[in-house]
């Protein structure tokens, strides 16, 4: 009993991991590219401080498919989580939607 309290307070110190929900740009089952690695862009909207338009930022992440079955162009949620390889720190949790096949 004593421990599972301990892990449950480690976790809060250490805080929840992060979460962000962006499109696949590059898959894996392309020959010559990395396995179970996939890239994720994430596009946020902010509002500039001046002219007070809102202006579109964009930022790539490496994370983990650890079954291969995402496709680019797919909705998917990322978390933060320990390092896995020299670029990878984000590992895919869920996919949110897949566009229809064209």
């Amino acid at each position: 009993m004593a421990e599972e309290q301990n892990n449950k307070d480690q976790a809060a110190a250490r805080g929840r991991p992060r979460k962000l929900v962006g499109r696949v740009v590059n898959e894996t089952n392309k020959p010559g590219r990395a396995k179970q690695t996939i890239v994720v862009e994430v596009v946020r909207r902010s509002r500039d401080p001046f002219y007070g338009k809102y202006v579109k930022s964009r930022k790539r992440f490496h994370a983990h498919d650890e079954r291969e079955e995402y496709r680019t162009r797919d909705l998917v949620e990322i978390r933060s989580s320990r390092p896995l390889s020299k670029t990878k720190r984000w590992v895919v949790t869920r996919l949110i939607e897949r566009p229809p096949e064209v």
